[in-house]
């Protein structure tokens, strides 16, 4: 998986801005410097992912003949292992500060979870990825353990909050509450429903990014025992679970949409890039045995998981300023 800045852009910006419109959603709350060296942070960490990505499938011989892969651009391998690795404690650095500020230690073990999950899948003497497990590995990492964790940074505060009745269901504390309404020491937010239910079609449109990304090199991960999903099922097989995937993601969508876990709002402006859905769905079934057009078919995905994202996010915005009754079911604390 050669790197691209939209490879970059989607993955660090809807993941993070999804997480945080969900917070938002819940506390009204937003830090600007916290946002912005998440994000950052963020940008850093999949920068590492990208680059080290490349770096082991040079070596296996994957990315011989990939002109996109940074190390062939270069001609470093060295150079850019060394610059991923520091991308990567940057990166960690800044997540690291933003958990200890939101006195939130559960963010930082989920995002480790993620970090964990992108270094399994890649890197010796693990490399999953070439058993074929990227696409569970990168669900989990960028849907449940990421998404929830830029929810949980965003949300909590060291701050003194007023604790009112109308936010006594989105918070709990972690400490006691003085009898004049104030936590002086720390609250954090409950995990819900909403920012679960996010958090996997977040995953979904992120995995489904991948698991196009293999179209048009099966034959070079085949020579070189990558058994990614596309290696095993075939080009056509693989097609049919681009479709199904893409059913799935609008299929789940609206059943949560009937379960209340997230708001109309995000329902009806998610459903209407059902357009760009359809468009992979078709490009791929059209274009799978053309390894020149294929090709592309990653980059379609990049734009449905972009616009699905920015959907969600605006509908979590939306349900916070204009339907202030929506209440996010309490999962667990």
């Amino acid at each position: 998986m050669g790197v691209s800045m939209a490879y970059v852009r989607s993955f660090a910006g809807i993941v993070f801005q999804v997480g945080s419109a969900a917070a938002y959603l819940q506390t009204g709350m937003f830090s600007a410097r916290r946002y912005f060296v998440l994000l950052i942070s963020s940008v850093l960490i999949i920068t590492w992912l990208n680059l080290s990505n490349d770096v082991y499938d040079f070596d296996t011989g994957a990315d011989k003949n990939k002109t996109e892969s940074v190390v062939n651009l270069v001609g470093s391998r060295t150079g850019t292992l060394v610059a991923a690795y520091l991308l990567l404690v940057l990166g960690f650095v800044g997540l690291t500060w933003a958990s200890v500020e939101a006195g939130n230690l559960r963010a930082i073990m989920l995002l480790t979870c993620a970090v964990i999950c992108g270094y399994i899948y890649q890197c010796p003497p693990f490399r999953l990825s070439y058993q074929g497990l990227g696409e569970p590995l990168c669900f989990a990492a960028f849907g449940p353990f990421a998404t929830t964790a830029f929810y949980l940074l965003l949300g909590s505060t060291r701050l003194p909050i007023l604790i009112t009745n109308n936010f006594m269901v989105f918070h709990f504390p972690c400490h006691n509450i003085d009898s004049d309404g104030f936590d002086r020491e720390n609250l954090c937010l409950s995990i819900t429903a909403t920012v679960l239910s996010a958090s996997l079609l977040v995953g979904l449109t992120t995995s489904l990014i991948l698991f196009c990304s293999h179209f048009h090199q099966v034959e070079g991960d085949r020579n070189v025992g990558k058994m990614s999903p596309l290696v095993r099922l075939g080009t056509e097989r693989g097609s049919v679970v681009v479709k199904w995937a893409v059913m799935t993601l609008y299929s789940l969508l609206f059943a949560i949409g009937l379960s209340r876990a997230l708001p109309l709002s995000c329902i009806f402006l998610c459903a209407m890039t059902s357009p760009i859905g359809k468009l992979v769905v078709s490009y791929v079934e059209e274009n799978h045995k053309d390894k020149g057009k294929i090709f592309m078919a990653k980059y379609y995905c990049v734009r449905l998981h972009a616009l699905f994202g920015a959907a969600l996010v605006a509908g979590l915005i939306t349900a916070r300023i204009l339907v202030t009754k929506h209440i996010p079911k309490l999962v667990f604390q």
